[in-house]
Parts: C-alpha cells; sequence; structure tokens
C-alpha cells in the first residue's frame, strides 16, 4: 500500500449544470476533514449535484477483476482524458500527479445527492453471518483506514478552456461566481452509471456463489433452475451495458426483453415468499419462546447450514441485483435520450424504479432482524432430562438464528457514495463498484 502522508492530490470540484454558489472552496490546499466540509456545503447550497474526484497515486496490488473494464474509446474514458488534459495546462500539481498515466481517480458524490439515486443501491457488500466487506482500494485492508494522509489542492478553475453553459458540455466552468466548479454532467453519470452496475454485478457473484453452494448440499431441482434462468440473464445485460456505455442504441436482437420478463417473475416470486415470511411470525405468539418444529414447518430448513429458506433468500439477493443493474441501463437510456438533461433524466428514472426495491431488500430485512430475535423453546419431552442430540441441535439452531440478524441494514441514514476509477497509461479504465464512502 502506497504511503501518501506527505503527498499533495488534486481535487476536482465538478457540478452537473451550470450552479451558482458562494466561493467557499477558495484555491488553498484544504485537509480530507476539510473536503468532507466542503462537499456538505456545496450540497447544502447547490440545487444540483455536485461531486468531487481525487487523483491518487495507483496502489500496489490492487485487484482490477472486481472492476468493470472499458477502453480507452469509451465515453467515460475520454471525458475523463478530456478533464484531465485541460487541468494539466492550467495546474502544475495536476500536471504532476497525472504525468505517469498510471492515477486513481476518487469520485464522491454528497449524500444528499446520493439519496436521490434510490437508498439500496450502494449498501456494504457484505456475506451473511461473515466479515465479508469489501473495502475501497484506498483503504488500508489491516487498519480499515484511509491509508496515511494526504493534503488535496483544488483544481477547478484549470477546466476554464472547455465548453461551459449547459449541463450537457463535456467540460466547462458553471455560473459566475463558482468558477471552482467544473461542467462535467456526462463524466459523473457515467461514473455513477458504472459504478452502480459493477456494484450491483458484484452482489450478484456474491449471490451465485452462496447460491451454489447452498445447491450442493441441498440437492434441489427446482430452485437450481431457478438459479440458471436468472444467472442466464446477465449475458444480455453485460451486452446492453456495453453498449449503452458506449453511448449506443438498444435492439431486440440482445434478448434484453427475454432476461427482464425472467427476472421480473422472479421478483414476484420472491414478494409472494416474503409475504408468507410476514405472515408465518405474525402467527407466532407474543413473548413465548417458539419450538423448533413450529419454526421449520414456516422456514423450511432454517435450522440446517443449507436449508430452502436460506437458498430463497439468496435468489431472493441475486434477482433483486439483476434488477437493479437493469434499471441502471433504463435510466442511462432515458438520460442519454435528452442530452441537455442528463444528470436529471438519470436520477429521476433511477430513483423511481429503486423504490420497490427498496420496500423488497427492507422487508426481507425486517424478516431476518425478527427471526434474530427470537427465543428457542426446549423441545416436547416426557423426560425432565434432554438428550445431548436436543441440546446441540437447540444451541445449533439459536445460533443459527441470531446470526441471521447479522449485516442487516434497517433503513439508516444515506451516506456519500465513492467511485473509484483505475486509469492506464493507454487511457482505458477500470470502475470500480461504488460503495459508501464510510466503509
Amino acid at each position: 500500500m502506497i504511503d501518501y502522508r506527505k503527498a499533495t492530490v488534486p481535487v476536482w470540484t465538478l457540478a452537473t449544470g451550470d450552479v451558482q454558489v458562494p466561493a467557499v472552496a477558495g484555491d488553498k490546499p484544504m485537509t480530507a476533514e476539510r473536503l468532507a466540509e466542503l462537499r456538505g456545503v456545496l450540497a447544502v447550497l447547490a440545487d444540483r449535484p455536485i461531486a468531487t474526484l481525487e487523483v491518487h497515486p495507483l496502489p500496489e496490488g490492487i485487484d482490477r477483476g472486481r472492476g468493470m473494464p472499458l477502453d480507452a474509446a469509451s465515453p467515460l474514458a475520454q471525458h475523463l482524458s478530456q478533464l484531465i488534459t485541460q487541468s494539466a495546462q492550467g495546474s502544475s500539481t495536476a500536471a504532476r500527479a497525472t504525468a505517469s498515466g498510471e492515477n486513481l481517480y476518487r469520485m464522491v458524490v454528497p449524500a444528499k445527492f446520493a439519496a436521490q439515486l434510490g437508498q439500496g443501491i450502494v449498501r456494504p457488500m457484505t456475506v451473511r453471518g461473515a466479515d465479508g466487506k469489501l473495502y475501497t482500494a484506498l483503504v488500508n485492508s489491516t487498519t480499515k483506514r484511509i491509508a496515511g494522509h494526504v493534503t488535496f489542492e483544488p483544481v477547478g478553475k484549470a477546466a476554464a478552456a472547455g465548453a461551459a453553459g449547459g449541463a450537457g458540455a463535456t467540460v466547462g466552468v458553471a455560473a459566475a461566481g463558482s468558477a471552482a466548479l467544473t461542467v462535467a454532467a456526462p463524466l459523473v453519470l457515467m461514473a455513477v452509471a458504472v459504478g452502480v452496475s459493477a456494484n450491483a454485478d458484484r452482489k450478484r457473484q456474491q449471490a451465485i456463489e452462496r447460491i451454489t453452494e447452498l445447491l450442493e448440499q441441498l440437492h434441489e431441482q427446482k430452485l437450481d433452475d431457478e438459479r440458471r434462468e436468472l444467472d442466464g440473464c446477465r449475458y444480455a445485460i453485460d451486452k446492453a451495458t456495453a453498449i449503452l456505455l458506449d453511448q449506443g442504441k438498444l435492439g431486440v436482437s440482445l434478448g434484453l426483453d427475454s432476461a427482464i420478463h425472467a427476472i421480473s417473475k422472479a421478483l414476484i416470486d420472491v414478494r409472494d415468499r416474503l409475504a408468507r415470511w410476514q405472515a408465518a411470525l405474525d402467527k407466532l405468539p407474543d413473548d413465548k419462546p417458539v419450538e423448533i418444529g413450529t419454526l421449520t414447518e414456516a422456514f423450511p430448513g432454517i435450522d440446517d447450514h443449507g436449508g430452502t429458506f436460506r437458498t430463497h433468500l439468496e435468489l431472493a439477493d441475486l434477482a433483486i441485483a439483476l434488477q437493479r443493474r437493469v434499471n441502471v441501463l433504463q435510466a442511462v437510456e432515458h438520460a442519454q435520450s435528452d442530452p441537455g438533461n442528463l444528470f436529471e433524466n438519470f436520477t429521476r428514472a433511477l430513483k423511481a424504479d429503486q423504490q420497490r426495491l427498496d420496500e423488497l431488500e427492507s422487508g426481507i430485512a425486517g424478516v431476518l432482524v425478527r427471526l434474530s430475535a427470537l427465543e428457542l423453546a426446549r423441545p416436547n419431552s416426557k423426560r425432565p432430562v434432554l438428550t445431548t442430540g436436543e441440546v446441540d441441535r437447540l444451541m445449533r439452531t439459536a445460533h443459527r438464528l441470531h446470526r441471521l440478524g447479522d449485516g442487516v441494514t434497517v433503513g439508516g441514514r444515506p451516506a456519500d457514495v465513492t467511485i473509484e476509477i483505475l486509469r492506464d497509461k493507454d487511457g482505458s479504465v477500470v470502475v470500480f463498484p461504488a460503495l459508501p464512502a464510510e466503509v
């Protein structure tokens, strides 16, 4: 991991439209804490989404496989290259930092605007019952903190040579009185779209891995068919993602309509199962221990390492992750159809589609929390003392129940969204999954 303790890191303040705010940024170097405060102030003062973009040295041993690669000809890579070129002409700090051509760019969207993208879309990715968090490339894997300390130097004014005026401008300066704000709606749109899509695909991969492991123990053909049909949708989604991120048009031949139909059917199954789980919990007596037999009747296999219930949970995760990727595709297509109103169209379309998925995830989280709080009753037996096997099963099941609540997020305040972009010397980029900035 690179030591950033004495580094000066350039930072751009990117607006997604013409906005006018007081000159709160200034042109002097600032600390990370000051930068975070600045993002919060700008989010309050501006009515259009504003993001910051930092450029860091490329960390050693970074795992490119967890990101989404785009070649140098892709719109995102081109917008980023243009920003770098224009900024380097007017800032010696930016010129020095980007001279090697290999850097890690860290875009942060303030919580106020990140909330418009859907509350559940960029939650931390965890494996149920385990510490499976995916930490960002700038976070030390041992201490879980940002590696070293850096000083940030604003580089907004360097983009003055770009085309100003209008949310559709590639790079330019925002309205008078805020020259440190760079208008870069397409850059922010593409970064958010790819980061969110990569996040959803990472969740899909995790869900597939867990489902495969569970089905190997369960030997349930019907559930295996569900998994195959859902995972098969990703090929059409991958192709559609590549085409849209190159600003192309989607066609029927991609098979996206069939994929959406399969995902929609799976989500209906998820809603039906969720309703049954909620009804079963409502029937349990209040403030009384529950027998294992009563619990397993409503939640088959909940007392096992695998089990039907746990597989249903993972299938729900898979269906939701795939639908989130589809929602991003539809939002990007909608935004690109109106180049003068990019980010507003994107957030509007995405927010509308995310609400029902957020509600679905919230309902599943509520079920898991309620289950984890249940108290188990001892088995009915004429014997005054339980057998060793009965005691073991009771303790094992209680432990597994309590673990269901691990890593579950119910509600909570929206966090800043972080998207990291690795740029190679040839101009190609790898966009890593969008994550809450606090991980």
